[in-house]
C-alpha cells in the first residue's frame, strides 16, 4: 500500500490546485488574496457571493461528478475487460437521462428526480443484460453490442420527450443534456457517495483484479462472481444516476480516465480506484472552468469540453498502446 501513497498525493494535489484555480478563473477575475479573504472572513460582499454561492459549490459538484463517472467507467471496464467499456457506451446514462427528463416533465424533483434517474439506469442496466444474455450466457463483446444499441433506443426516446416538451423548457432541457453545472448548487451527496464507494471498494481490489482477468480464472480463486458483477452493475448505475441527475450527460470522463490511470499507473485496482475518483474530479474540475470562462459571460456546456478534450487524448492513447 506505500506504494500507492505517491501519486494518489499528487493526483490530489493537483485536484486541489485545479479547484482553487476555479474559485479565481471566471467571468470576474478574482486574485489570491481576494479568495483567501473569503475564507478567513475579511472578504468583500462580491468576493463572498462569488465564491461561496457560486464557484465553490459548483467546482465541488463538478468534482463529485467527475469522480462518479470515471469511477464507473472503470468498474465497467473490469467487468467486461473491454477498454472501450463506459456507463454511456452501455445505455446505462441514457436510461438515466430519460428517467431525469420523465420527472422533469412530471413536475418532480429533489429525491424523485434521483429516484427516477437511478431508476432509468437500472431498467436500462437490466435490459441490457437481458438482451445481451438471450438463451445463452452473454460475452464481454455481445454485452458491449447490445449496449450499444439501447443507448442509441434512448437516444430515440429522449428526443421523443424534447418533442413533447413545453417550448419554453426545451433551451434548459437541451443544454442540461449537453452537460450543465450551472445548477449544481449541492455538491454534497455526490462527494458522499464518490467517498462512500471509494471505501466501500478498496476491501474489494484484490477481488476486483482477480475479476479483471476474467470470470472464470475469477471463480477458480474462490471469488462469488455472479455476485460481484451484479453489485458492480448496481453501483455503477447509482454513480451514473447521480452523475446525471446533477449534472446531465457528460461523455468521455469514465472512457478516457480509467484507460489513461492503467497505461501509467498499471492495472491495480486498489490504486486505480481512488486514482480515477481524483483524475476524474480533476478533469472536470478544469473543463468546467474553461466552460464558464473561455467565452465569458456566456458558458459552454461542459460535456463539449470534454469531448474536445477526451476525443484527442484519446486517440493518443490508443496510438501509445498499440506501439
Amino acid at each position: 500500500m506505500p506504494r500507492f501513497v505517491l501519486p494518489l498525493m499528487v493526483l490530489a494535489l493537483l485536484a486541489l490546485l485545479a479547484i482553487g484555480g476555479a474559485l479565481i478563473v471566471g467571468s470576474a477575475t478574482l486574485d489570491i488574496e481576494q479568495v483567501a479573504g473569503v475564507f478567513v472572513g475579511q472578504g468583500e460582499p462580491l468576493a463572498h457571493t462569488l465564491v461561496m454561492e457560486l464557484r465553490l459549490p459548483r467546482a465541488l459538484s463538478a468534482f463529485a461528478v467527475g469522480g462518479l463517472l470515471a469511477v464507473a467507467g472503470a468498474l465497467m471496464q473490469i467487468l467486461l475487460r473491454n477498454p472501450l467499456a463506459d456507463p454511456y457506451v452501455l445505455g446505462i446514462s441514457g436510461g438515466a437521462a430519460v428517467g431525469a427528463l420523465a420527472a422533469m416533465l412530471a413536475g418532480l424533483g429533489g429525491v424523485l428526480l434521483s429516484g427516477s434517474a437511478f431508476g432509468g439506469a437500472l431498467v436500462s442496466m437490466l435490459l441490457v443484460f437481458a438482451l445481451a444474455r438471450g438463451e445463452g450466457s452473454w460475452t464481454p463483446s455481445r454485452l458491449l453490442l447490445t449496449g450499444v444499441v439501447v443507448a442509441s433506443g434512448w437516444g430515440a426516446v429522449i428526443t421523443l420527450l424534447l418533442s413533447l416538451s413545453p417550448t419554453q423548457a426545451l433551451p434548459g432541457m437541451l443544454f442540461w443534456l449537453m452537460g450543465d453545472l450551472s445548477y449544481a448548487r449541492a455538491p454534497w451527496m455526490p462527494l458522499t457517495l464518490l467517498l462512500v464507494v471509494c471505501l466501500m471498494l478498496m476491501p474489494l481490489g484484490r477481488h476486483l483484479n482477480v475479476l479483471a482477468r476474467g470470470p472464470m480464472q475469477a471463480a477458480a480463486l474462490g471469488v462469488d462472481v455472479r455476485w460481484l458483477s451484479w453489485g458492480i452493475y448496481l453501483i455503477a448505475s447509482l454513480l451514473t444516476a447521480t452523475a446525471v441527475t446533477s449534472a446531465g450527460t457528460i461523455g468521455f470522463v469514465g472512457l478516457v480516465v480509467p484507460h489513461m490511470l492503467r497505461l501509467v499507473l498499471g492495472n491495480d485496482q486498489r490504486l486505480i480506484l481512488p486514482a480515477c475518483a481524483l483524475s476524474g474530479g480533476l478533469l472536470l474540475v478544469v473543463a468546467d472552468t474553461l466552460a464558464r470562462s473561455v467565452m465569458a459571460p456566456e458558458q459552454l456546456p461542459v460535456g463539449v469540453i470534454t469531448a474536445l478534450l477526451g476525443v484527442p487524448m484519446f486517440l493518443l492513447l490508443l496510438n501509445r498502446s498499440r506501439s
